[in-house]
């Protein structure tokens, strides 16, 4: 697979840039006794290690779908992204246990405009590969290099802040190794924080990009027979496979071919153009009754009353009972019940000849 092939050749870039980056920092930090030099080197070889990780939740996620696992292993990436979290986070934390004391008990590092010289030189490569990697992880929706390019920018900062330390230490001989040892640990945790909150988050589940649903609908309302798309949910299984499904309103007398002829175009579209596997479900409507028409006016003014009602589809009319049933979506922050008890109670007594019944709809997508 094409994206599996980027998000590894990007990670062995990353890898070989970051492990020259560490024997560069590393050596420097040793010979002129620099903890925030030295810290730094630490960060980029937990930034190849993050790498490596990537690589092998990537190869994992590829497998194939099993009986065990029928929709495949793609939430493996998350796992992934978790592990680098933590690393990260723990990176973080080593980091201020090594800083803090030596704010107390600060040591003057011997640096040269040698080496101040070559760690600035890392800054430019770190600001590059940040960016390199970030964009792969944007273009093919990996959140694993998403996260570590944006690290690197991270980094790349921070190794600048080490530069002017030490143009301070240079010049008027004054240590910050302490206080910038300090900040930059505070930086890489609250990082780790971020990352491992936004993981953790997808893997619970989030509101789909709004991007990709108003596209979505828009497409399937584009086919003649569809008056109308709503209750589209997506359910995430991996950071490029989705699942989902839809309700399409269709006259009501159409045939069960002409429905089946459909349902499949819809299918085969989305499928081709969207790469998510849909099902399809159908809201008759016959709406083209001038009393039915009356009614779900009425109704529209009803339920325009309420802010918190954010859409009302779904409206159909039996006439074999006089039963009008009709979905609301209501706001997760109102007291759904008690809105569409009120509904249906103005509706009722607004046309006492009908029965009226109304299923509450969760608002699972804009």
């Amino acid at each position: 697979m094409d994206r599996d092939r980027i998000i590894v050749r990007t990670s062995v870039i990353g890898i070989l840039v970051n492990l020259i980056l560490v024997a560069f920092k590393a050596t420097i930090g040793i010979m002129v006794n620099s903890i925030a030099i030295t810290l730094d080197a630490v960060n980029n070889l937990t930034d190849a290690l993050s790498s490596i990780i990537t690589i092998i939740g990537t190869k994992l996620a590829g497998k194939a779908p099993d009986k065990e696992h029928p929709y495949g292993y793609g939430r493996i990436e998350y796992f992934s992204s978790v592990i680098i979290s933590v690393i990260v986070l723990l990176a973080g934390i080593t980091a201020l246990e090594e800083s803090v004391p030596k704010i107390f008990n600060p040591v003057l590092a011997d640096y040269t405009f040698v080496s101040i010289f070559i760690i600035a030189v890392a800054v430019v490569v770190k600001f590059l590969l940040g960016r390199y990697v970030k964009g792969k992880g944007k273009e093919i929706n990996s959140q694993s290099l998403v996260a570590s390019g944006s690290d690197a920018l991270f980094d790349a900062i921070l190794s600048l802040s080490t530069v002017v330390a030490a143009i301070v230490s240079l010049i008027w001989h004054i240590s910050l190794e302490g206080i910038l040892g300090t900040i930059i640990a505070f930086v890489i945790i609250k990082a780790a924080i971020e990352m491992l909150s936004e993981t953790l988050s997808s893997m619970i589940g989030t509101r789909v990009d709004s991007e990709i649903t108003d596209k979505l609908k828009e497409r399937i309302n584009q086919f003649d027979e569809v008056k109308g798309a709503y209750d589209l949910t997506l359910h995430n299984y991996g950071p490029t496979q989705l699942m989902g499904s839809v309700h399409i309103e269709v006259n009501d007398d159409l045939t069960a071919r002409e429905i089946h002829k459909l349902t499949r175009k819809i299918l085969y579209t989305v499928y081709e153009e969207f790469g998510i596997i849909l099902t399809v479900g159908i809201y008759a409507s016959n709406t083209d009754n001038e009393e039915y028409k009356e009614i779900r006016n009425s109704l529209n003014e009803i339920v325009g009353k309420y802010p918190e009602i954010l859409q009302m589809h779904g409206f159909y009319v039996d006439d074999t009972i006089n039963l009008v049933t009709f979905d609301l979506i209501v706001d997760f922050d109102a007291d759904r019940s008690d809105v569409k008890e009120k509904v249906l109670e103005e509706i009722r007594n607004k046309y006492p000849n009908y029965h009226f019944d109304a299923i509450l709809d969760a608002d699972y997508s804009d």
